[in-house]
C-alpha cells in the first residue's frame, strides 16, 4: 500500500472518502489522499487509467448543501471535505472518418442525432469542472459553428460529467470532440511549418539521427533525452 511520508509537524485533517472517515496530511490532492489511505486508484501512464479525465469527482463541504464537481488530480482536500470519485458514464461514441464525410455539418446529425434535442437546461455547464460553457458549445455545434466550439472546449478533458447530468441523454463531450475534429480536418488551414517539417521527414532528413538513437543502450538513451 502506497502512503505519503508525513513530515514531522505536518497537520492532519479529517476527510470522508466514499463515506468513511480518514486522517490525511494537509496539502494533498483528492487522488493523493486516496493513495495515502490505501484506496486502489490505478496510476496509469500520464493519468489515471492512461487517459486524462479519468478522475472526475464530486464533493461536499460542511454546512454547504451544494454538490461540487472537480477533477481529483488537481483539487486539494480541505478539512471535513466529503468526496468520491465518479465512475465513467457510458456514452455512445460514433465511428467515422472525418476526412471522408461528405458534409461534416450534416454528419453531426447523422452520427449524433440527439445533438438537436438539447433542452437548454444548462445542467451540463453547471457540472463541468473545467468551467466550459457546454450548453453553448452544443448549440453552436448544431448550427455548424465548429470554430467557436473548438475555441470553447479546448480545455475539455473528456471526464464525461456532462453526460451524467444531461436530461436529453446526449454526450456533449463527444459532440464537441467531433466538432473539433471536423474543424481541424476540414476548415482549419494546414500549418505551413508542419508541412515543411513533414516534407523533411519524408525526405529522410532525420533518418541518420533516428538510426543512431535506435542503436543506443537504454541508459545512454535516457541520459541523452535528459540533457536535451
Amino acid at each position: 500500500m502506497f502512503r505519503y511520508e508525513v513530515p514531522e509537524g505536518a497537520q492532519l485533517i479529517r476527510v470522508w472518502i466514499n463515506g468513511k472517515e480518514w486522517q490525511v496530511p494537509e496539502g494533498l490532492t483528492m487522488v493523493q489522499a486516496m493513495w495515502h489511505t490505501g484506496h486502489e486508484v490505478i496510476h496509469g501512464i500520464g493519468c489515471l487509467g492512461g487517459v486524462c479525465g479519468a478522475c472526475a469527482a464530486v464533493y461536499r463541504m460542511p454546512g454547504d448543501f451544494h454538490l461540487y464537481n472537480a477533477l481529483a488530480c488537481q483539487t486539494l482536500v480541505k478539512a471535513d471535505m466529503a468526496f468520491s470519485l465518479i465512475a465513467s458514464f457510458p456514452s455512445q461514441r460514433a465511428n467515422y472518418n472525418i476526412e471522408t464525410l461528405p458534409d461534416p455539418k450534416e454528419g453531426l446529425f447523422e452520427l449524433y442525432p440527439e445533438s438537436a434535442t438539447c433542452r437548454n437546461c444548462n445542467a451540463c455547464t453547471e457540472v463541468c469542472p473545467q468551467g466550459i460553457d457546454v450548453r453553448d458549445s452544443v448549440w453552436r455545434a448544431v448550427f455548424g459553428d465548429f470554430k467557436t466550439v473548438t475555441e470553447e472546449t479546448m480545455s475539455c478533458v473528456m471526464c464525461g460529467l456532462c453526460v451524467s447530468r444531461c436530461i436529453a441523454e446526449m454526450a456533449p463531450h463527444e459532440i464537441a470532440l467531433y466538432a473539433r475534429r471536423a474543424y481541424g480536418a476540414r476548415e482549419l488551414p494546414f500549418p505551413e511549418n508542419l508541412k515543411v517539417r513533414l516534407e523533411a521527414v519524408h525526405a529522410g532528413s532525420y533518418d541518420a539521427d533516428l538510426d543512431r538513437l535506435g542503436g543506443l543502450d537504454p541508459n545512454l538513451l535516457k541520459k541523452e533525452c535528459e540533457t536535451k
